[in-house]
C-alpha cells in the first residue's frame, strides 16, 4: 500500500502541476461550465482513450496519458461546479487549489479505504478496463443528471466522479510506473 501512496502522490502532483500551468493560461474559465457539460468533456476524452485503443493509433500526436490527465482534472472540476455552481466570476487561484486539493485527498482516502478492501486487484487489470469503467460511471453520470440528480438507491454524481478520478490515477500510474518498470 506504500508504494501505491507514492505513486498516486506522484500523479497528483503531476496532474496538478498541468492544473496549474492551464489556470495560468486560462484562469477559471471552466467556472462557467454547468456540470453537464463537464460530464460531456469528460466522456470526450474516455472515447478518445477508448478509440485509440481499439484502433491502435491516433492521428492527433498525443497518446492516451495526457486524455486521463484531462479525466482526473475535468472531474475535480466536475467536483467543485456540483459544490459552487456555474458561475461568470473567476475564482482566485488559492481558493481553487484548496478546492483542487481537497477533492484530490477526498479521492485518495475513498482509495486507500477500496484498495484496502479489494487488495489492489486494479495492479492484475487491463488499461482498457479503467477505460470501461470510467464510460460506465459516465453513463450513470449522464442518467442521473437526466433525473436532476435524484437517485433511489445509488451514489450520487459526486461518488462517480471521484471513481473516475481513481480510475484514472490507476491508469497512469500503470502507463508510468508499471509499464516503464519503474517503482
Amino acid at each position: 500500500m506504500e508504494k501505491t501512496n507514492k505513486q498516486y502522490d506522484q500523479v497528483i502532483a503531476n496532474c496538478r502541476e498541468i492544473f496549474l500551468s492551464k489556470m495560468d493560461d486560462y484562469g477559471t474559465a471552466w467556472r462557467i461550465l454547468r456540470p453537464v457539460s463537464i460530464t460531456d468533456q469528460i466522456y470526450i476524452k474516455a472515447s478518445r482513450i477508448r478509440s485509440i485503443e481499439e484502433k491502435g493509433t491516433s492521428l492527433i500526436d498525443e497518446g492516451i496519458r495526457p486524455e486521463f490527465i484531462g479525466i482526473i482534472n475535468y472531474a475535480i472540476m466536475g467536483l467543485i461546479q456540483l459544490q459552487l455552481g456555474p458561475s461568470e466570476s473567476e475564482m482566485d487561484k488559492n481558493s481553487t487549489l484548496t478546492l483542487y486539493d481537497q477533492y484530490f485527498d477526498q479521492a485518495k482516502s475513498l482509495m486507500q479505504a477500496k484498495n484496502h478492501d479489494y487488495s489492489e486487484a486494479w495492479r492484475n487489470m487491463r488499461i482498457s478496463s479503467y477505460t470501461d469503467l470510467i464510460l460506465m460511471k459516465l453513463k450513470r453520470i449522464k442518467q442521473i443528471e437526466d433525473n436532476e440528480g435524484k437517485t433511489q438507491v445509488s451514489e450520487g454524481i459526486d461518488a462517480n466522479y471521484l471513481d473516475i478520478i481513481n480510475y484514472a490515477v490507476f491508469a497512469l500510474i500503470k502507463i508510468d510506473f508499471i509499464e516503464n518498470n519503474q517503482n
